[in-house]
């Protein structure tokens, strides 16, 4: 027995020290690619010494002799610190996902090719003008000579996860950082997937009068009635049903998690300190690390500072020594699905106005790995490339014997957006940056801009040009064989709203609906929600004058519009009503619910049970006044829509007959199934979080999600390159943290703002920004989290361009000397 106890032992002690040693060397070979901010580097590619100043949260400030330098110092830092992340964004816009993960991201490069987008970019190339070649060249260079500097001192291959995966670099190309940017466009746009969706509901709601309740215009006059789906294809045969199955293909994003955000701007009438004032958080899918990179850039123009995406040599966002502008989403309509009806007698034909037209084709081989590749047929009509019908629900909506076609403004072969970007970054006005904005393609933006005296707001990006007979006026697919439903172009930039120097000294976009115009000049029908804006209007009215604090307290602010308007209505018939009821039962359970919300000012801060109470129980109302009417299409409709509650409630053109269920002999009110919503949110809760109404907590339900993308569902490793963080705001909130709507944990925040910025031309040097995770994407670094502390707390960092500033809390100085 003891020699049996002593071989386990030394056999336990040899797997222990077999184990050590093992954790040691992968900890070794993955910390080899943390990069050294200490150093000097010999290269080729610049005319003269590159600093790269870290400051203390490791922002790179780049001082270079000339603007190419500054620029392939940038390409530099961007590798440095974020390889892996470009890598992977190049890949998917590639459509070469699959080489590395196999077969799980087979769809993903399947429709990734299909749009052609790399194409696309890389004949782009030639439009740029001849500064943004040389930046988008020299930007490459510094970015390739990160790399050849990790393979030739064996430097970790440059980030632990290419230890995990084989991904091979090859160098960096200028097509690549303009196919990053229409990947950004693409993550952006939503227009289609309402297409879809509008179809699919129009196709099954009993009385199509009701589809202007679930899927409500923006209150504003301007919108004309839908025709019917069915009714656009006469004698086809439609389908009836609705999937419900498809999941989205990365990065296209689920609907209501497309592109938002939130800026404002104030003149100096408005501003305490006599100077303009400017805020803006952009809203993306929480990643980890984040989308945005800080840096700052010393041009032959000055300095420029902001939020930048690596694999991009543009400061897309952020100021310079005169200027600052941010972005938000536009909503801009940029996107149309046609119906293609192929020719029975050949396939490889569709109509067309003028007859049956061949395909233009091209095949694709996608190589997967561990497996044989695949080859993919890519067929373009006219109107756009096909998309796979077994994605996005199209099987729901396409009429047999049709494919599907999508038309795009980022389908563009001679895109000059990049050149756009950069030009913005030298100007030194509101109007010099005015006079850059006819460039931009895509994505669409509003773009606002204040420089020391101004103020100005502009949507950019390109816009169809529609007939105004378009039949479903670009709101639904339409027939793409009939030439009123083609694009006709795209209008002149003169169409394109803007503004200027307002009177009342305020400009601001939350998403919200910008203008009313009639079709085919109303810019969108589909705009982001309606409730935020109310907020914003109340605080930037509720002071005569602003300052860079005030800014950031509306940027911060937790209020929920959504709650103060729907909760007198859904519970107008609930409150102080019916006898005290004994504890332990649902009728107790309601009441003190009830008591809770009645004293709630409609602050969605992480602290309090109430926003969890409301989140859920209107969550679980929109689901019972359309699940019998939708079926599994209600799992679609993911997140509350406030306007669609609200006409329920006030029976705005009989929309109150959601309220009665379709399936019972009884005739529902909506008292009723308010009642019966909280409780169905209560069973709910009580179930996930305990029956303590009074400890609940919104933070634990509403956690900030930053996930890595690859390594985010891998266990053990997951919780080193996740970050969860408890937080505040709501999906209507003006510190928005959409919720995921879906799966076990439904109130999870996915997507809100992964930058925040706040500048102020009274005192240049206090503006103040933040990114949401931190500027590493290697998680050994401390500089990989290390800035979501303070941006959960509501904090920010300086955003100086004083030099002395930056060298003096430095952390590290890299110096690229010529060779």
């Amino acid at each position: 027995m003891a020699t049996l106890f002593r071989w386990l032992l030394r056999l336990a002690s040899a797997a222990i020290f077999l184990s050590v040693v093992g954790v040691l060397l992968v900890y070794y070979l993955a910390s080899r690619s943390l990069p050294d901010y200490n150093e000097t580097l010999t290269t080729g590619g610049i005319s003269a010494e590159v600093e790269i100043v870290r400051d203390n949260a490791a922002v790179p400030h780049i001082f270079a002799t000339n603007d190419e330098d500054a620029f392939y110092g940038l390409g530099y830092a961007h590798a440095q610190d974020r390889l892996w992340q470009m890598v992977m964004l190049r890949r998917t816009v590639q459509g070469r996902l699959s080489e590395v993960f196999g077969r799980r991201t087979l769809d993903t490069d399947m429709l990734l090719r299909r749009l052609d987008l790399y194409t696309l970019a890389t004949r782009s190339v030639a439009s740029q003008s001849p500064e943004a070649t040389a930046a988008l060249r020299a930007y490459a260079a510094g970015v390739n000579a990160r790399i050849t500097e990790i393979n030739e001192q064996s430097l970790g291959r440059g980030a632990p996860e290419f230890f995990v995966f084989n991904a091979p670099m090859a160098p960096w190309q200028p097509a690549d950082s303009i196919a990053i940017v229409k990947l950004m466009a693409l993550q952006l746009s939503g227009q289609f997937r309402d297409e879809i969706l509008r179809a699919q509901t129009a196709l099954l709601l009993p009385d199509p009068d009701r589809l202007q309740d679930i899927l409500p215009d923006i209150p504003g006059s301007g919108t004309a009635a839908l025709p019917e789906y069915a009714s656009l294809f006469p004698g086809k045969a439609m389908p009836r049903y609705a999937s419900a199955d498809d999941q989205g293909v990365w990065p296209v994003p689920e609907r209501g998690l497309a592109g938002a955000s939130n800026v404002w701007a104030a003149a100096p009438s408005r501003s305490a300190g006599g100077g303009t004032l400017l805020a803006n958080d952009p809203h993306l899918g929480f990643t980890a690390p984040s989308t945005w990179y800080l840096a700052r850039l010393n041009l032959a123009s000055g300095g420029v500072i902001g939020g930048t995406i690596p694999g991009v040599p543009a400061v897309m966002l952020g100021r310079s020594e005169t200027l600052a502008w941010g972005i938000t989403s536009s909503y801009l309509d940029d996107q149309d699905l046609h119906i293609e009806e192929l020719n029975p007698e050949n396939t490889q034909q569709y109509r067309t106005p003028d007859g049956w037209a061949e395909f233009t084709t091209r095949r694709s081989i996608v190589e997967i790995a561990g497996e044989a590749p695949v080859t993919v047929t890519l067929r373009w009509t006219e109107n756009g490339p096909v998309l796979p019908r077994s994605r996005f629900d199209l099987e729901a909506i396409t009429p047999p014997g049709h494919v599907v076609s999508m038309n795009w403004t980022a389908l563009s072969a001679e895109d000059t957006s990049m050149t756009a970007a950069l030009d913005l970054m030298h100007a030194q006005t509101v109007n010099e940056a005015l006079e850059t904005t006819p460039l931009y393609v895509a994505p669409s933006q509003m773009l606002t801009l204040t420089d020391k005296d101004g103020i100005a707001m502009k949507l950019i990006g390109a816009m169809p040009s529609r007939d105004p007979r378009h039949q479903s006026q670009g709101r639904l697919p339409s027939p793409g064989w009939i030439e009123a439903n083609r694009w006709q172009g795209m209008l002149p930039d003169s169409a394109n709203p803007v503004w200027t120097d307002p009177e009342g000294g305020i400009l601001g976009n939350t998403n919200n609906k910008i203008i009313d115009r009639p079709f085919p000049m109303h810019v969108s029908f589909d705009w982001g929600d309606s409730q935020r804006v109310m907020r914003w209007s109340q605080l930037m009215q509720g002071r005569q004058v602003h300052t860079r604090d005030s800014f950031i307290e509306a940027q911060l602010d937790t209020v929920s519009p959504a709650a103060r308007t729907l909760l007198p209505l859904i519970g107008r018939d609930l409150w102080y009503t019916g006898e005290a009821a004994p504890d332990g039962t649902p009728e107790r359970q309601r009441q003190r619910a009830l008591d809770l919300l009645a004293d709630w000012n409609g602050e969605m801060n992480e602290h309090l049970p109430e926003p969890l109470i409301y989140a859920a129980w209107v969550r679980a109302l929109q689901d019972r006044l359309i699940r019998d009417e939708l079926g599994p299409l209600a799992d679609r409709y993911t997140h509350v829509e406030p306007l669609f509650i609200e006409r329920v409630f006030r029976d705005v053109d009989g929309a109150a007959t959601w309220c009665d269920v379709i399936r019972s002999v009884k005739e529902e009110t909506c008292s009723d199934i308010a009642r019966m919503a909280l409780d169905d949110a209560l069973v709910w809760i009580g179930e996930t979080y305990g029956t303590q109404l009074e400890s609940l907590r919104w933070g634990d339900a509403h956690q900030a999600v930053h996930k890595h993308q690859v390594l985010g569902d891998i266990p053990v490793l997951r919780y080193f390159v996740n970050i969860r963080q408890s937080t505040s705001g709501g999906d209507f909130t003006l510190e928005r943290g959409v919720s995921a709507g879906t799966g076990p944990e439904p109130f999870l925040s996915v997507h809100g703002a992964g930058y925040r910025g706040v500048y102020d031309f009274a005192d240049p040097d206090s503006s103040v920004f933040i990114n949401a995770t931190g500027q590493s994407g290697h998680f050994l670094s401390r500089h990989y989290d290390d800035l979501g502390t303070l941006w959960r707390r509501g904090e920010y960092i300086p955003m100086s361009l004083d030099e002395d500033l930056a060298r003096a809390a430095s952390i590290g100085v890299t110096r690229l000397e010529p060779r």
